[in-house]
């Protein structure tokens, strides 16, 4: 089929995308592949469709009614085809809605004066100015032609040579011939049922790497359960709009654990024979479970958002504990999974080896009267539990002891050091929860810490040289404000800033001079005070 004809259908609603499928996935590098593909003439692959008059639930807002006879639904080339209609209708297709888009792939420039081309995602320095820099969405408008680039490139004094013209305009032709490329096309006959689609669409999915396990449940999900896709994302949204962000297959993994208690095999979710089941289990985390987990972890833990969990996936254990305990825990069963859920992510537990491990951590939950004591014990046989000052030592602000250390320092009411605001959720942009180094990197840089000596330089970015403050405050203090300068006027301002966020009080450490000696000072200080943060679970 013609990708003109594929993009007229979508538009004259003849050609849909079913609701089992995932979202637009791709990033912006596999659309430039793609494009750069079709101007190359290379193979692009085939796409699969179905064509059928009892369609499962669709993508976006068009509903099917009877009266429409057989409609075609796209299986396998929905990322080709999204990306393709973004870049030639220069919109997002029917079937998606704005929020729904993560990578929007527009803004693919093309350089169309050389062969073969360059194609780039728009630079301000390197294309404005630049006649031969072209948005390539202009291109299958018509709204640039060659002869407007060659008389742009003339205006401008550049010579454009017999040569020149003719390959400006064979580079036009190349990429408007795109739209009539064919992709080599599939279809799965009428009479196949809704789970012979998807089992095929399964079969084919499969053997790539185009969509995970947990895609793959889910689309086998959507066929048995029409609504469970939408419903999914209607939930996802809500935790969003308080912080929360997960992807579907968040979703999978706890429906999956709950109904199976597994945490790898997502075949098992596939029969038809799940759908009560599962209907069951979503309607009561849907409504309890998931607020409970989360808003746990904002009491004990003062997480506030995803950003400050580090390792999403050891929620999975902790919300079938609370679906087997019926959504209701005791004091000592809620610190004995905090405390746990503290060391999951401080020692990395699921770093690697997702399914094995969840796996053996369900197994536990499900087989145990006190599971998190064993699930500590799970993590002590691989690592120490205690942190110890030399754990600090390189690690920088994605290490998830820089997530304990916000935790630690908003249980004690910390302060910015600049506005004296509290840690917490603030209102308003300004002061929403920021960080910034304590010795100014371009101070360090000057002293030697760069990036001439890797070890210096992470020490340079170590955890131990930040503070938490609001974003306002980050931009306003100057980079050449020394760590003494800076830190004798907060200590004048805020007498106990310091100490909450576990800063030295010795002037002597802020000078550059000292400063190993002020981030070993600082490593000390922090343990304790972790460590101690972690054990007051410990019942």
């Amino acid at each position: 089929m013609k990708i003109s004809t594929i993009l007229d259908k979508i538009d004259e609603n003849q050609l849909f995308v079913p609701a089992f499928q995932r979202e637009f996935v791709w990033s912006r590098e596999n659309v430039k592949q793609l494009i750069s593909s079709l101007i190359k003439e290379y193979p692009t692959g085939t796409i699969l469709t179905w064509e059928t008059n009892n369609p499962p639930e669709l993508k976006g807002e068009w509903k099917y009614t009877s009266s429409q006879g057989a409609i075609k639904l796209i299986l396998d080339g929905q990322q080709r085809i999204t990306s393709l209609y973004f870049l030639v209708r220069n919109k997002i297709p029917p079937y998606y809605k704005e929020d729904e888009i993560k990578k929007d792939p527009r803004g693919l420039y093309v350089k169309i004066d050389q062969n073969p081309v360059d194609l780039q995602y728009y630079k301000a320095k390197t294309m404005d100015n630049n006649p031969c820099w072209i948005n390539i969405s202009d291109v299958f408008q018509r709204n640039v032609r060659s002869k407007d680039v060659v008389r742009a490139m003339e205006n401008k004094g550049i010579e454009v040579s017999r040569e020149l013209d003719d390959l400006i305009d064979d580079n036009f032709k190349k990429i408007e011939n795109i739209l009539e490329r064919d992709f080599a096309e599939q279809t799965i006959p009428v009479k196949a049922s809704l789970k012979e689609a998807i089992d095929i669409f399964y079969i084919v999915n499969a053997s790539g790497v185009n969509l995970t396990d947990a895609e793959l449940a889910l689309a086998q999900i959507s066929g048995y359960w029409p609504e469970a896709r939408s419903l999914f994302k209607e939930k996802l949204s809500e935790l969003k709009k308080e912080g929360f962000t997960f992807e579907l297959d968040f979703i999978v993994y706890i429906l999956l654990a709950i109904s199976h208690h597994i945490g790898s095999d997502m075949t098992k979710l596939h029969d038809s024979s799940n759908k009560s089941k599962i209907q069951n289990i979503w309607q009561i985390i849907s409504s309890d479970t998931l607020d409970y987990v989360l808003n746990l972890l904002k009491q004990y833990c003062h997480i506030e958002s995803r950003k400050e969990i580090n390792y999403v996936y050891a929620l999975i254990p902790m919300i079938a504990f609370i679906f087997k305990n019926n959504n209701r825990l005791s004091d000592v069963q809620i610190k004995q999974m905090i405390r746990w859920f503290l060391y999951s992510q401080i020692k990395e537990r699921y770093l690697s080896q997702l399914g094995s491990k969840l796996d053996r951590d369900i197994k536990i939950i499900y087989e145990n009267a006190e599971p998190f004591k064993v699930l500590i014990d799970e993590i002590q046989s691989e690592r120490h539990l205690q942190i110890k000052p030399e754990d600090f030592i390189g690690k920088m602000v994605t290490n998830p002891l820089f997530n304990l250390m916000k935790m630690y320092f908003k249980s004690v009411n910390a302060v910015c050091l600049g506005t004296g605001s509290g840690l917490s959720k603030n209102i308003g942009k300004k002061y929403e929860l920021d960080n910034d180094h304590i010795f100014p990197w371009a101070k360090l840089r000057d002293a030697g810490y760069d990036k001439s000596s890797t070890f210096k330089y992470a020490l340079a970015q170590e955890l131990t040289n930040r503070e938490l403050l609001v974003a306002s405050e980050n931009r306003w203090r100057k980079s050449d404000t020394s760590a003494h300068e800076y830190l004798s006027e907060v200590k004048q301002r805020f007498p106990y800033a310091l100490e909450l966020q576990c800063i030295p009080d010795d002037e002597e450490l802020w000078n550059i001079e000292r400063y190993e000696d002020f981030l070993q000072k600082r490593r000390e200080m922090l343990s304790e005070k972790l460590n101690s943060f972690i054990e007051q679970f410990n019942i």
